[in-house]
């Protein structure tokens, strides 16, 4: 059993405290380019006293590997980068970065979007163990690219993920809809619109 092929869908999730929004419109994409999927977003929320916004797009393959992203802050900082959707990557102007090999997943600071990244291309099932993963993370207060290890185990297929942060003690159960896009992140996010 897999998740249902994907239709053109919008979803929408709140911060569990404080104020916030993040917006996102995933859509198929059909044209003869690598991209088979479109993930375009807009974040809006405060951590630590500091307020964000920021609009972002994530083009994806078939598979939901990672192939471009680009993230804006309303304030005009702003990164692009693009992958093989293998963990190979480089800026917009053709330089590689190595320091980043082996992230074939991203991860957005705010975003429980992202998550649904490598649950959706993983195909995880109980039996399989737990995947463990380098995520290409980008901070919103410095917008700096960071490698992060996380791991994500599936206990109910197509319903229930664990994530773990490798660096620290913390995990969270993930409920997914039938798109794989997760519904509720505990303690931090709650989707609005299911």
């Amino acid at each position: 059993m897999a998740f249902r092929p994907l239709l053109p869908t919008t979803v929408r999730w709140r911060p569990m405290e404080g104020d916030g929004l993040e917006h996102l419109t995933i859509t198929p994409l059909d044209n003869a380019g690598a991209a088979a999927i479109r993930a375009a977003g807009i974040i809006i929320g405060a951590r630590g006293g500091t307020p964000y916004g920021v609009s972002y797009r994530i083009d994806c393959s078939a598979d939901w590997a990672v192939l471009s992203f680009s993230v804006e802050t309303t304030d005009g900082r702003r990164l692009a980068l693009m992958s093989d959707g293998k963990g190979h990557w480089r800026t917009e102007d053709g330089v590689a970065l190595p320091q980043f090999d082996g992230c074939i997943d991203i991860d957005l600071y705010g975003s429980p979007f992202t998550n649904s990244l490598p649950i959706r291309r993983l195909d995880m099932r109980p039996e399989n163990g737990t995947a463990k993963l380098s995520m290409l993370y980008i901070p919103f207060d410095t917008f700096e690219p960071v490698r992060d290890g996380q791991h994500y185990t599936c206990i109910v297929p197509q319903k229930l993920y664990r994530y773990a942060a490798e660096d620290r003690d913390f995990t969270a159960d993930l409920p997914v809809d039938e798109d794989g896009l997760v519904i509720d992140y505990p303690i931090y996010f709650r989707r609005v619109d299911v």
